[in-house]
């Protein structure tokens, strides 16, 4: 069986090995093949040759990619024009689409599948600004999500969502409930988070993340400010990074932060992550956090903000701890953890057992098998 993805995701194109890579190494197993749409991507060369297709790595079924050569404005129109070439020419069974604002990618699917007949699935793995938005942006993204995502919602054989929260607002936003079904997508790699990294334990905190206002380390920054010898360090890079250095530089704190910026492999994540003792993240909004389930299940104690499935896997005090995010509560929970070697360890042993529940190559058969229940015979 073939599948069509549209996505927006175009870090492997780029040379990042992330969580998008691993996915399709274990994605592909179920596929002959997988075609994925996604925007223009400049190459280092200058150019767009990197339209040509690409095959992530031997073994499987070929992935191969299809950016755009025009800008965002056109994501759209080149869906329906390399789509409907690509269906031609391969004959797939099923579309799925990762939808988010500004749509480009649902409106292209819809257009694409009234065109060709190809049956599809909406991907929601996060509604943007919910449960809090972090700036106008994420404001009017979550007020348009409200109409928008229904709307194609309407259009589509079968809607994923990655978390209950998700699936309770969809419904209450008039999606059909039978049309919805929960398919987690935090795949978890039982065998590189258990592996044998026992790097020097040489900070505090650990944080991990696209740094952008979302994540709130800016905050982060100013809740432990004031904690003496508490040591942080960030993995990541973003927009906000040049704004919370600066933080850190005027609060005196340049020997106590490190920004590593992005690493290269999910093992250096690891081995990067593992020099605390505690993982922090405080979304306002999210639809994981993968990072967090990342490091509980390398058995480190996490406090994180009730976003996402955080609610469905959290228990208060035994795995991890929930905060809301204000300077105060995050101070209190950090010092409580930081202090506290045997809370530490309990915590960790408890987290670690996130592993059995998101089985990466379990939850993967399972989204394959989602996707291909919803195809029907083709002319």
């Amino acid at each position: 069986m073939k599948l069509l993805m549209i996505s927006g995701d175009r870090s492997i194109l780029r040379g990042k090995r992330g969580a998008f890579w691993y996915t399709l190494q274990e994605l592909r197993k179920h596929w002959d093949r997988i075609d994925i749409i996604c925007p223009h991507v400049q190459c280092n060369a200058g150019c767009n040759e990197c339209r040509a297709s690409v095959p992530v790595q031997d073994g499987g079924g070929a992935v191969h990619f299809h950016p755009s050569p025009l800008g965002l404005w056109y994501q759209p129109f080149w869906i329906l024009k390399c789509g409907r070439q690509l269906v031609a020419e391969h004959h797939h069974d099923v579309m799925t689409v990762h939808d988010y604002p500004p749509f480009y990618n649902g409106l292209g699917a819809r257009w694409l599948a009234r065109s060709t007949g190809l049956p599809f699935s909406v991907e929601i793995h996060h509604i943007v600004g919910y449960p809090r938005a972090a700036s106008v942006s994420e404001t009017v993204g979550r007020v348009l999500s409200r109409f928008v995502l229904p709307h194609h919602a309407r259009k589509a054989a079968k809607v994923r969502v990655v978390n209950a929260n998700a699936q309770q607002l969809l419904a209450a936003w008039g999606v059909e409930p039978a049309k919805i079904e929960l398919v987690p997508s935090f795949y978890l790699d039982r065998q590189l988070l258990t592996k044998e990294i026992r790097p020097p334990v040489s900070y505090d905190i650990s944080f991990c993340g696209r740094l952008v206002p979302n994540k709130q380390l800016y905050e982060l920054i100013t809740a432990i400010a004031d904690i003496p010898e508490v040591r942080l360090l960030v993995i990541g890079d973003g927009p906000d990074r040049k704004r919370c250095e600066a933080l850190a530089k005027k609060l005196g704190m340049g020997e106590r932060i490190t920004f590593l910026g992005w690493l290269p492999t999910a093992e250096d994540v690891v081995g990067a992550v593992l020099t605390a003792r505690v993982f922090v993240m405080n979304s306002l909004s999210e639809g994981g956090p993968r990072s967090a389930l990342e490091a509980m299940g390398m058995g480190m104690p996490v406090i994180v903000t009730p976003v996402g499935i955080m609610p469905e896997v959290i228990e208060e005090g035994v795995n991890g701890m929930f905060t809301d995010g204000s300077k105060g509560d995050m101070r209190r929970k950090i010092m409580r953890l930081v202090e506290d070697d045997a809370a530490r360890e309990r915590m960790g042993a408890e987290a670690r057992k996130v592993l059995d529940r998101f089985d990466r190559a379990l939850l993967i058969r399972q989204y394959a098998d989602f996707l291909k229940s919803i195809t029907s015979p083709r002319p």
